[in-house]
């Protein structure tokens, strides 16, 4: 089984991308610029050490359609893995028995000290429907330094990392066995997963703002960050909050997310 690392996580915001970025930012997240996708799709990024989460959206406006957003759920939409060499991933998820789009290679402008630059990727993505939970696939970053800037990663929340993802199925030993033919993660980020029945256990009233779906990703866990100004950031934005001594729990409603800081 191979050693594999965390890229970023996704949240689909198909039309709404607009708040989700003053939610996160409202936060404490650095929220970086928008970023215009030659596919069609717009986005801003969370950029932690060693992976961030990437709001997706698709632009009303645009005379370019990213379809695969829209037809994907609203809500944690998309696990990808950090890759050197995309076709080389390819070609071991199809060795897997996994089926594997061709390598695909696409590119976002960034404006760094009032400089353009050209941030470009190559992705590899499973054909929908392998896994339930949502879209899973793989980045090679060409340019990372156009990524992982340190200006983007002193949150003023002082979350450090994603530590987790959980996933949320009806045979959590099956979806766990599933996931485990991608590679096996590192230290640092873990693939969590339960059933119905302990995400309540885990979550309580707050499981109520996940997807109602038979397999989904339910929570981002951050690790790290001020948990009473992230609470207190939360009751401001009026969002649904759980708070322990040493763990925050809040949820995004209008994207049935889940999002957990613990010290």
């Amino acid at each position: 089984m191979s050693q594999s690392a965390l890229d970023h996580l996704v949240l689909n915001t198909h039309y709404d991308i607009d708040a989700a970025q003053v939610q996160l930012e409202q936060l404490g997240f650095i929220v970086t610029p928008r970023g215009y996708h030659t596919l069609g799709s717009v986005n801003h990024l969370v950029v932690l050490p060693g992976g961030y989460l990437e709001l997706i959206g698709q632009p009303r406006e645009s005379k370019v359609v990213r379809q695969e957003i829209l037809d994907s759920p609203v809500g944690i939409d998309g696990l990808v893995y950090a890759v050197d060499d995309a076709q080389h991933c390819h070609d071991a998820w199809s060795g897997q028995g996994l089926v594997a789009q061709p390598v695909q290679f696409f590119s976002r402008p960034v404006a760094i000290d009032g400089q353009a630059h050209d941030a470009r990727f190559s992705t590899v993505r499973l054909v929908p429907g392998q896994f339930a939970a949502g879209r899973v696939y793989a980045c090679h970053h060409f340019t990372p330094e156009l990524v992982w800037r340190p200006e983007w990663m002193a949150h003023p929340n002082g979350v450090q990392g994603i530590a987790s993802l959980l996933v949320v199925s009806a045979d959590p030993a099956r979806a766990g066995a599933d996931f485990a033919r991608l590679g096996q993660l590192g230290a640092g980020f873990a693939l969590e997963f339960t059933d119905a029945a302990g995400l309540v256990a885990r979550f309580g009233a707050l499981a109520g703002h996940a997807p109602a779906r038979a397999e989904f990703f339910a929570a981002i866990r951050f690790a790290g960050g001020d948990l009473k100004a992230i609470a207190a950031h939360a009751r401001r934005l009026g969002l649904p909050l759980h708070e322990e001594a040493r763990r925050v729990v809040l949820a995004l409603p209008q994207f049935q997310s889940l999002l957990e800081f613990s010290a």
